[in-house]
């Protein structure tokens, strides 16, 4: 996600019983500098070589905490840092995106460090704010965002070198999409693609010797994992025998589910899986009508707009937080003139609430980068084989 430092990098920092780690802040920042991805019309510049509406400039500055390694998970993943972060982003037209703010959670974690170097993976969630969005009364058209706000979701990397005993530099690159998971139609969304300088302050680096230590043996479990997942989406009139503020709020549809989902962990950091989910949508086999100047759903039966579909699942473990990717085929639909595609993904973040009840929220979308909606999910670990990690 954001492009900054991996909070430490003089030296591995590890913990043993003669060396005592104190708790470490430290503040990050970085700049970025870059294009817009053009994945729909409204992003594709009308001159390839003069036109600049999609260049964009980004700001972001972070607090964060470094682990000490106090925790297991903490050791696994090689000290990490985690904490909340600030975004802003300036577009060379303005007046076509607006000017985004977003406010974010990160994770941030070395995949190795030499001496002063070290190479780093950044991951960050949360809420984007002060879009131009799509709103045809206003003179807007930014088809790519239907509503002011949007989730901000941001994957990247970088190599940082510890300039002092408090400052880090790093330079790297992160991909970012925005999306409000179709909470507001048009969506469809918004993606980057650029390099990062980041700058990082240490308020107490703490530099201790580099100390091997054998983490003690990964117990495999296997559980079956029961969930229930609910959203809406918005769907907007794509006829003009309606005014432009009547067709713009369009349509909201409920969307809701069971998922079953048998999962091995197989390591402190994986578990893999195999899954089922039992779905239902209300969009499908749907027509939006103009009834007396308003927009009313003529629906089909309920068994028009039940799926089922099968998907391999894949879990990054976090401690109690788990990142969740899932690939999705749907095996069985009704035909439909307003279907998605046969494929989707779900991306999302899972917390564990106690040894065996969870909650989450995905995202689902298709050609993976058009959002389909957002699901909220509660479920419940049904442990066959072990105990799971506390």
């Amino acid at each position: 996600m954001l492009l900054g430092f991996s909070g430490f990098c003089f030296a591995e920092i590890q913990q043993s019983d003669s060396v005592k780690v104190n708790k470490k802040m430290m503040i990050a920042g970085y700049s970025q500098f870059g294009k817009v991805l053009a994945t729909n019309p409204f992003l594709k510049p009308t001159d390839p070589v003069f036109d600049q509406d999609y260049d964009f400039v980004a700001l972001s500055f972070q607090l964060l905490k470094q682990t000490t390694g106090k925790n297991l998970w903490e050791k696994n993943y090689g000290f990490p840092s985690y904490g909340f972060g600030v975004y802003s982003a300036s577009f060379a037209n303005t007046s076509k995106f607006g000017t985004p703010i977003a406010v974010y959670a990160i994770f941030k974690a070395p995949f190795r460090r030499w001496n002063n170097f070290s190479l780093n993976y950044e991951g960050g969630f949360g809420l984007t704010f002060n879009w131009e969005g799509y709103n045809p009364a206003e003179g807007s058209y930014n088809i790519s965002m239907g509503a002011n706000e949007s989730v901000f979701i941001d994957l990247g990397m970088n190599l940082s070198y510890a300039l002092s005993s408090h400052f880090d530099v790093g330079i790297g690159y992160s991909f970012t999409h925005f999306s409000n998971g179709a909470l507001k139609s048009p969506n469809y969304g918004l993606n980057t693609f650029a390099p990062k300088i980041s700058l990082n302050y240490n308020l107490n680096r703490f530099l201790a010797p580099v100390i091997k230590e054998r983490l003690p043996a990964h117990h495999r479990n296997t559980s079956i994992d029961f969930s229930f997942f609910g959203g809406v989406k918005n769907v907007s009139y794509s006829g003009n025998n309606v005014d432009s503020l009547t067709k713009y709020k369009g349509i909201y549809y409920a969307v809701y589910g069971l998922s079953t989902v048998l999962n091995h962990q197989i390591t402190y950091k994986s578990k893999i899986g195999i899954g089922l989910s039992l779905g239902y949508d209300g969009s499908y086999n749907s027509t939006i009508l103009v009834e007396n100047g308003k927009l009313e759903s003529i629906d089909g039966s309920y068994g028009d707009k039940i799926s089922l579909s099968i998907f391999p699942s894949y879990e990054l473990v976090i401690n109690r937080l788990s990142v969740v990717v899932q690939p999705g085929f749907y095996l069985f639909r009704k035909p439909s003139g307003n279907h998605t595609p046969a494929t989707y993904q779900r991306l999302g973040l899972q917390y564990l609430i106690n040894n065996k009840i969870f909650a989450g929220i995905c995202l689902r979308a298709y050609d993976y980068h058009v959002s389909d909606y957002i699901e909220w999910t509660l479920g419940y670990h049904l442990f066959v084989h072990g105990k799971g990690e506390k």
